[in-house]
């Protein structure tokens, strides 16, 4: 089943707080960005967050579960997500220890005949 619009909206505004956050429509469902760095996933309308040491430290109970099937367990947010500032501190956590995404290779242009 994939997300809705409405839920994936409502994520972002509880995030936003945080800092720069977007998201972009991936294979049905939705990835959340964070200064160009993927944070976490919507999915059947859940939020799953990018697992990191020190986001486990801040839930305590952590919830995990896979985004889709095959994928890595990711930190399955629950009632949390209503709560503006709570959810800013852990993707400002989070965010803090996800790598920046790998730069790009250049498209090498075929030469014309």
């Amino acid at each position: 089943m994939a997300s809705d619009l409405d839920f994936v909206e409502y994520a972002r505004d509880q995030i936003n707080e945080a800092g720069q956050v977007s998201f972009k429509k991936m294979f049905g469902e939705y990835a959340i960005y964070y200064d160009e760095k993927v944070i976490a996933l919507v999915c059947d309308n859940q939020l799953f967050i990018k697992p990191t040491a020190r986001g486990r430290s801040m839930i305590g109970n952590v919830v995990e579960a896979p985004p889709y099937p095959g994928a890595k367990p990711h930190f399955l947010i629950g009632e949390q997500l209503d709560d503006r500032q709570w959810m800013s501190n852990l993707i400002q956590l989070t965010a803090s220890e996800v790598p920046a995404p790998k730069p790009k290779k250049a498209k090498s242009q075929k030469a014309k005949t």
